[in-house]
């Protein structure tokens, strides 16, 4: 039996998709590779390809690595992880994930991409212009709302708002664990 050669490649900018991209390939005894360092030349060495990336304006940074790359990739087992700040115990979260997710994944690769969602935080502190302009633009929304109306989630993002909160839960990467090693481990 040959040892699948696995690649956990990421792409963070504030550091919770990195956590998870280490955790995952320490658990695997898989590569480590950087999004933006990595050529797509070097995947070929691999059989198995986990992608994490963080979402932001309902996007998932650095999916591009994955889209431009498929036809050459397409053959390999893949993985997708997204990382946010969003409850992914709430199916409306993860709707809404998806449903970005699938404007930039085509059929096919929707087919081929096990993809899974994982709660990451936010630090407000080494946010960019650009992320506190948005929050601060959702929290007026939100701040505008009747709190009756509001979902458990939104009151706790108006509570820790201008705070670093880290929902990392390494028990959460078990089901994409089982499912890597599951293919890894029947070849």
């Amino acid at each position: 039996m040959t040892m699948k050669k696995i690649a956990v490649i990421y792409k963070s900018k504030y550091g919770f998709t990195e956590k998870y991209a280490r955790w995952i390939a320490e658990e695997l005894n898989a590569s480590l590779l950087e999004a933006d360092k990595t050529k797509p030349a070097a995947l070929h060495e691999y059989d198995v390809i986990v992608y994490g990336g963080g979402l932001y304006a309902g996007g998932v940074n650095g999916i591009s690595f994955i889209t431009k790359n498929f036809s050459s990739i397409s053959s390999k087992a893949i993985f997708l992880f997204t990382v946010g700040a969003a409850d992914v115990t709430d199916q409306k979260n993860i709707d809404a994930i998806r449903n970005a997710l699938f404007r930039v994944l085509t059929p096919e690769m929707r087919e081929k991409i096990k993809i899974y969602h994982l709660r990451g935080g936010m630090d407000y502190a080494n946010m960019n212009f650009i992320h506190r302009t948005m929050m601060g633009m959702m929290m007026k929304m939100l701040r505008k709302k009747p709190e009756s109306d509001m979902s458990s989630e939104e009151k706790a993002m108006i509570e820790t708002y201008g705070q670093k909160v880290d929902f990392t839960d390494h028990s959460t990467i078990i089901p994409l664990l089982q499912d890597i090693k599951a293919i890894t481990e029947s070849h």
